[in-house]
């Protein structure tokens, strides 16, 4: 997957509440390396990887070095998937990090921040760098050995440049994954 750095003071997350932490500012996250998990409540995947794998990064790095944040991304389905449920869900997996709800945009089925950065579906992982930028994305389950190289590289690196990539997306590794047109596999 190729590298998709987009400008510092552009990287933002269009959301309309948060839920376990109050709102969290781009500019409150620069200096950190942070992993966004975009997720639905019932694409399969994200239950099955998605989920659990970003839980995991949020108990295993230090916060002053890693952030893990959650975008409720809705694309389907909107009447069963408001905050009251999204609450529910994240208590019932024990889902610890901050989530943002992707704000829904009047009369489109794509919420803002999946279309600003063209998520396909989900699960869908970014990694932002300490500057700023986007440096990945994924659509699907992801290696965790080369996601976890990956971090690490990007962990220790003080200049922009590419740390490699994250490849392993669901459509390689069997992994289940929703797309924007409603078909999960």
């Amino acid at each position: 997957m190729p590298e998709s750095p987009t400008d510092t003071a552009d990287f933002t997350l269009d959301v309309s509440e948060w839920v376990n932490s109050a709102p969290v500012s781009p500019e409150s996250l620069r200096g950190r390396v942070v992993v966004i998990e975009a997720f639905q409540m019932l694409c399969p995947g994200c239950v099955s990887h998605g989920l659990p794998l970003a839980q995991r990064l949020h108990g295993m790095f230090d916060r002053s070095e890693l952030v893990v944040l959650g975008l409720h991304t809705v694309f389907e389905h909107h009447e069963v998937m408001g905050r009251e449920a999204l609450e529910v869900f994240l208590s019932e997996y024990r889902i610890e990090f901050p989530v943002a709800i992707d704000r829904p945009i009047d009369g489109q089925a794509i919420p803002a921040t999946m279309q600003r950065y063209g998520l396909r579906g989900t699960p869908s992982m970014m990694i932002v760098d300490r500057e700023g930028r986007v440096r990945q994305i994924a659509f699907g389950a992801v290696d965790e050995l080369a996601l976890g190289t990956y971090l690490g590289r990007l962990l220790v690196e003080r200049t922009p440049h590419d740390a490699s990539s994250i490849t392993g997306g669901a459509e390689r590794s069997g992994e289940e994954s929703c797309d924007v047109d409603g078909s999960c596999t």
